[in-house]
């Protein structure tokens, strides 16, 4: 792909430059729900978001925990998402006996025959509580890894005071502008979430790897969940509304999500480090488990089966990983953040005692890259675990472990009282992980620590002791704790229960812990400390110089981006706004991936082939936004989000309205192959209410 639209922001000069960062760029910015900018969208749009509109989208958004969003759409907790984000719920419920749930699809006819999705849960935003001031008090004076704990604490305290240990809510404190404010996030949270329709992959992800990231689209990426509370289905008095018309080409689109994170607000010191360090190496392992799992996938059809889900994730990171290793690499678009940061730091030296509130605030954490360059690759790879889901489950059972014997002010934070609830349900509800595969993501991590650290490192020596990666892996991946009652047993019987257990992969942590906890405490206090301290500087200062006029980098909170149906220029070529189910059955070849399933084979003469499928939008979206509902300016559905363009895989750090895109399924052809493609009568009606 190339990126050289991001140039375009290095052209005007310094003083442009620094305008358009500071100031959003036409559609761009992820705005918190606290602070939308009504005026602005009015100025662009001619469209008014009065409270209502806007308190009945948030109370129609949906988190999903596995790192997706959703939209309530009937009174009876029915939410609307991706099918992408349901596929790993559908892996689990299929089996090698029975139905493949992802090839085939999971079509219901009632709601007894709804499945629970192991380890989802969805949150519902109640309200959102400021409380920087508290965790300011609560970290000043503090410095390095103490200012990391005392900042952390502070914030899970602030999670315990408002949400008590209610185990119907969820509160989490995020950072926001690099420590520029601090907010706890109260949501309603469902344990209970069921599959209620997913189209088979052949729809879904219709074009495949090709298509992926690209436009046209014919892709039918769409997915229904129910929340149960109590056994039975939630009563969502607020929820979307469906409309019936395709959205025009110029008119306006909102889309209510929860963006994953961004990094928009990075210093260039910052910036360089990703591009030289974090990313060359997070590709390279990507690539080489890649390769792993797609060599495991052709030893069968169900090993190819298995794998399914856990390849397409990897392969969809890495080309993410292409897009934001591009745009660092684009020499413009670098000049340009640098442009962004000196006007920044010379409207800070212009005012004296504001440049005496932020000090040396950008050197310093370009001094802490030096550490950085020193720490990251044992703090990553000893953190790590590979990707491995039962090493991540056995961490948490011997850290929880170590952790209660000690003071609530002592503990990681993650373990405080405050937080533990959250950890119990997670290696409760943890789905079950397929053997083959952790052992291949153990190895993998194990083998790329060795290289990454060297055979001679003490700490190599002291994850590996005599034994090859290999032998490990094998050892490990004989654990039990894929059962959840292994699990709840180690995380109810405490310090004692682990340390007696002879679990092979709870005796590795206990063993090998000490060393990563010391990888982490280097980095907490000669990186993380030092940056989130000068971080929270600039933040204050960027406040002085802008107000609250802009928005934070993405938190995996709940946002609203506004734009406009729309396409874009391409080496000269105009790419269309819109696709439709003509073109969909023009693109079929019969050979994967542009081999249609063979219902929608047969549905072809039942369908109005001038629906519109497919749709793009100017709106500012990252990874998190799936299954984000698309609505018009009055608050109706008329589609859900599912993916970006290519011009948008940089978006991590900045956003070009010419180009970037979101990739949406519209409304009408949901309903539409509902009814004619799949004959889900009752879920049309439950939707239209008709």
């Amino acid at each position: 792909m190339t990126v050289l639209a991001f140039g375009l922001r290095a052209a005007s000069g310094l003083a442009l430059a620094f305008a358009a960062t500071v100031s959003a760029r036409a559609d761009e910015g992820m705005w918190t729900f606290d602070k939308i900018p009504v005026e602005r969208i009015k100025a662009a749009y001619g469209v008014t978001l009065d409270q209502s509109w806007l308190d009945a989208a948030q109370a129609s958004a949906v988190r999903l925990t596995n790192g997706c969003s959703a939209g309530l759409v009937s009174g009876q907790g029915l939410a609307i998402t991706n099918s992408h984000c349901v596929a790993d719920c559908a892996q689990v419920l299929s089996t090698e006996e029975h139905e493949d749930y992802v090839r085939d699809g999971f079509l219901t006819d009632g709601r007894d025959e709804e499945r629970k999705c192991a380890g989802v849960q969805a949150e519902v935003l109640l309200t959102i509580i400021d409380v920087t001031g508290q965790v300011r008090a609560a970290v000043a004076g503090k410095t390095g890894r103490d200012f990391v704990r005392a900042r952390d604490g502070a914030m899970a305290v602030a999670e315990l005071a408002a949400c008590g240990m209610d185990q119907t809510l969820r509160c989490q404190a995020i950072g926001f502008f690099r420590g520029g404010q601090y907010k706890v996030y109260k949501y309603r949270r469902y344990n209970d979430v069921r599959l209620v329709f997913a189209p088979e992959i052949a729809s879904s992800a219709f074009g495949g790897d090709p298509d992926n990231f690209n436009f046209p689209r014919y892709a039918f990426d769409v997915a229904f969940v129910r929340l149960y509370v109590d056994g039975k289905p939630a009563a969502t008095r607020e929820h979307l509304t469906w409309r019936d018309a395709p959205a025009a080409p110029g008119e306006p689109t909102f889309v209510v999500g929860n963006p994953g994170s961004t990094e928009r607000q990075l210093t260039l010191a910052q910036l360089e480090t990703q591009r030289d360090l974090v990313l060359p190496v997070a590709q390279l392992q990507r690539a080489e488990v890649r390769g792993r799992l797609i060599q495991f996938g052709r030893q069968g059809t169900e090993e190819a089966r298995i794998v399914g889900q856990a390849l397409a994730w990897v392969q969809n990171s890495y080309k993410l990983g292409v897009g934001k290793q591009a745009a660092l690499n684009d020499k413009a678009f670098m000049e340009a953040k640098r442009a962004d940061e000196d006007a920044l730091r010379a409207k800070v030296a212009a005012d004296p005692a504001l440049a005496a509130q932020t000090g040396q605030a950008w050197d310093e954490i370009a001094q802490a890259q030096h550490a950085a360059a020193e720490l990251f690759l044992p703090w990553r790879m000893l953190e790590y675990g590979g990707g491995s889901e039962l090493y991540y489950c056995a961490r948490l059972l011997v850290r929880a472990a170590l952790e209660r014997e000690k003071p609530d002010a002592e503990r990681l934070p993650e373990y405080v009282d405050a937080r533990l609830p959250l950890i119990e349900r997670k290696l409760a509800d943890a789905p079950p992980a397929d053997a083959a595969l952790e052992r291949i993501y153990l190895e993998h991590w194990l083998l790329k620590t060795r290289e990454a650290l060297g055979v001679d490192s003490a700490q190599v020596k002291a994850l590996l002791g005599r034994e090859s990666p290999e032998q490990i892996a094998e050892a490990l991946a004989k654990t039990e704790l894929s059962d959840p009652d292994a699990r709840m047993a180690l995380w109810k019987g405490g310090l004692a229960a682990v340390r007696a257990s002879e679990d092979p992969m709870i005796r590795f942590i206990l063993r090998t812990d000490p060393v990563a906890r010391e990888a982490r405490a280097a980095y907490e206090a000669r990186v993380s400390g030092p940056v989130d301290i000068a971080a929270e500087k600039i933040a204050k200062a960027r406040f002085a110089v802008l107000g609250d006029s802009v928005y934070p980098d993405a938190t995996f909170s709940l946002r609203l981006s506004y734009g406009q149906v729309a396409g874009w220029e391409e080496r000269g070529r105009a790419i269309p706004a819109a696709t439709t189910f003509a073109g969909f059955y023009d693109r079929v070849t019969g050979a994967e991936p542009f081999a249609a399933a063979p219902r929608w084979l047969e549905a072809k003469d039942r369908l109005k082939l001038d629906t519109v499928f497919d749709f793009v939008s100017t709106n500012d979206i990252i990874g998190g936004n799936s299954g984000s509902p698309v609505l018009d300016a009055q608050g109706r559905l008329i589609g859900v989000a599912f993916d970006g363009n290519l011009p948008s895989l940089g978006g991590a750090y900045g956003y070009d309205g010419t180009r970037n895109r979101t990739v949406s399924l519209s409304a009408p052809a949901i309903l539409q192959a509902l009814d004619k493609v799949y004959e889900r009568g009752d879920l049309v009606a439950e939707l239209t209410g008709r």
